[in-house]
């Protein structure tokens, strides 16, 4: 039987690690605040926007969402992310996305100033990354390597299958373990022999964002699991892109869905706010 990687108890332990380091930093008079752009009335982003908020005033960060009709112009959210890029008294935003159809995402992110940017995920800063420069890592693929590292599953040297190749995901997390010296399989839909080479792999993460699309075949005895994948079930519930019941037997240690990789990544924007918070004051800008 795997044993379970608890994003829960490992999230609200970066939590109350960030707490404690904003508590300090108030106490030197340096404040902190997250800003989110949210567009629309889509539900599930109001959710995380209200999450989110609410996971800022349980650390003590001061949070402000911008929230705006799906009418609203490209060029107006343009002039929103100049604002704060410059405003001194935000740390950190966001722009929540999927976006409305209408608009275009890339032009808006890749205009956010990388020393701002929380969710990682500007070019510039996924340059940064690709090249081994300090910068703000994405939340989730950040969050499921100290997932990994918290619950002491060695990386070093290990043979890692990345299934899926976002830059949301994919794509960052293949970089960050690269990092930690693991050597690296991304898989994708064009891969052949999927089965086989996710065989692979001690440690195979499934961010593909196909429901329920990996089963035990393609899991070798003893692997590390990581479900990425979160699905409404038609009955009511969660799944993600793991068959649990399947592959937990094969899996050393397994991801659950609920309450696996999701709160890691909440964690993370809020660690990445106060990192933003602290080399703001090093630089003196505010």
């Amino acid at each position: 039987m795997a044993k379970i990687l608890d994003g829960k108890a490992v999230a609200a332990e970066i939590r109350s690690e960030v707490a404690a380091e904003v508590a300090e930093l108030k106490s030197c008079d340096i404040p902190m605040r997250l800003d989110v752009v949210l567009v629309g009335d889509d539900p599930a982003s109001a959710t995380y926007v209200r999450m989110k908020q609410k996971d800022c005033a349980e650390v003590g960060i001061e949070s402000m969402a911008h929230r705006f009709p799906a009418s609203i112009l490209q060029k107006e959210l343009a002039t929103l992310v100049e604002r704060l890029n410059e405003d001194p008294a935000v740390s950190g935003f966001f722009i929540q996305l999927p976006l409305p159809d209408a608009l275009d995402p890339l032009p808006l992110i890749s205009s956010i100033n990388p020393a701002k940017d929380v969710d990682g995920l500007s070019p510039l800063s996924a340059g940064r990354l690709a090249i081994g420069l300090p910068s703000l890592l994405p939340c989730t693929p950040h969050g499921i390597v100290q997932l990994l590292r918290r619950s002491n599953v060695e990386l070093s040297g290990k043979e890692a299958v990345v299934i899926g190749r976002s830059n949301l995901v994919g794509k960052p997390l293949a970089q960050l373990l690269l990092r930690e010296n693991a050597t690296v399989t991304v898989c994708h839909s064009r891969t052949k022999n999927l089965a086989e080479v996710a065989r692979r792999a001690e440690i195979l993460v499934v961010a593909a964002g196909r429901r329920e699309m990996i089963d035990a075949e393609h899991v070798r005895e003893g692997a590390v699991v990581v479900d990425v994948g979160i699905h409404r079930r038609d009955g009511g519930g969660l799944v993600g892109d793991v068959r649990f019941e399947e592959v937990e037997p094969r899996a050393a240690w397994i991801t659950p869905v609920p309450g696996g990789v999701g709160p890691m990544t909440r964690a993370m924007l809020l660690y990445n706010t106060v990192r933003a918070a602290q080399a703001a004051e090093d630089a003196g800008v505010g």
